[in-house]
């Protein structure tokens, strides 16, 4: 297989556009079109991983290993280092950095997992929507609707399929070595047709439309895309969810620690003999997420990092927050993106760093 089999599977999960703005993740140095038969997985590429670039075709990162922009690059510093080694040794680098803390099913409901929290969301909806409106000829629109539904589009929540029609009149004139579905070439049709809507998230758009084209029998389709306002709440930053019954944080942390493999928490702030039943959590560093954890009803927060004025608006707003390393609460994603590997390339050796 290529390499870019391995990243187009990624990005399927975990899509680009949910990256920050602020953000460098994706292909960081070279070719995706070669070949690809061991992958090594870790949260950065560090020194100590130089000796296995031999080994490996592909190192996928959660951390970028290009961040900032550079000006020179002295082949002595670390960062020089490795990228030498990764030329030398004609290997890619790509990171999934912010795509996978913001998407359903990365980072956050990993985390939420640990805690059993019910039915997660996120603290910081990211995801765009977009409407589609596509106009079909009556008795054709069930099959372009279903087609766009399988590929994506019209989940509401809890609800899938949804979708908005409507009849009406469409017009057209077949032009001159045109091949009209309806109608003939130099007469003016008007055409009984099915004003078709549904709503899509942003990363889907490019395999709902495809669908909906190669489905819809016109030979020159008419459709709208529209961007919305209103968030995707499937992704997004932290989650924040109930307990199936009350807990003492006391209890809670212990167990979280024991899901990350780390002694405890680094810092608590509040009251830990407390029961509390909404938890919210976020890996890295979550300390601007502070308000919308007070926001939410959240009695206990948990994050990787957070400075002191964010930890005192905790405080003060009755929260127990405890932060466990930035490090450490980002480390699942090595075990996890490895199982997803090895799930999907059962012929890829995947070596976790």
């Amino acid at each position: 297989m290529q390499r870019r089999e391995v990243v187009a599977f990624l990005e399927e999960r975990f899509p680009p556009s949910l990256s920050e703005e602020w953000d460098h993740s994706g292909l960081q140095v070279g070719n995706l079109d070669e070949r690809c038969q061991r992958v090594l997985v870790a949260l950065d590429l560090e020194l100590r991983h130089l000796p296995l670039l031999s080994q490996v075709d592909l190192v996928l990162t959660h951390h970028p290993l290009l961040f900032r922009p550079i000006k020179e690059i002295p082949t002595q510093t670390p960062l020089g280092q490795k990228l030498r080694g990764l030329f030398t040794q004609d290997v890619a680098l790509f990171s999934l950095h912010t795509p996978y803390d913001n998407a359903q099913g990365g980072l956050g409901e990993v985390l939420a997992q640990y805690l059993g929290l019910l039915a997660p969301r996120p603290l910081l909806p990211r995801g765009e929507l977009l409407k589609l409106v596509v106009f079909v000829p009556v008795g054709y629109e069930e099959n372009v609707a279903q087609a766009m539904f399988s590929a994506g589009a019209g989940k509401i929540g809890k609800y899938g399929h949804c979708s908005f029609r409507s009849r009406g009149t469409g017009t057209f004139l077949p032009e001159q070595g045109a091949r009209p579905f309806v109608g003939q070439v130099g007469r003016e049709e008007h055409a009984e047709e099915i004003r078709l809507e549904t709503i899509l998230p942003a990363e889907r758009l490019d395999s709902v439309v495809a669908a909906m084209l190669v489905t819809h029998p016109y030979e020159e389709v008419a459709y709208d895309l529209y961007p919305l306002a209103n968030r995707d709440a499937r992704h997004g930053l932290g989650r924040v969810g109930e307990l199936p019954a009350p807990r003492s944080v006391s209890e809670l942390l212990q167990q979280f620690a024991q899901k990350l493999g780390v002694l405890g928490p680094r810092a608590v702030v509040g009251p830990v003999e407390r029961k509390v039943h909404k938890v919210a959590v976020c890996g890295g560093s979550g300390g601007d997420l502070v308000p919308k954890v007070l926001a939410s009803g959240a009695e206990l927060y948990i994050t990787g990092e957070a400075g002191y004025h964010r930890m005192k608006e905790a405080e003060e707003g009755g929260l127990t927050v405890a932060l466990f390393g930035h490090a450490e609460t980002e480390k699942p994603f090595v075990s996890h993106v490895s199982s997803l590997l090895r799930q999907t390339f059962p012929d890829l050796e995947v070596i976790e760093g």
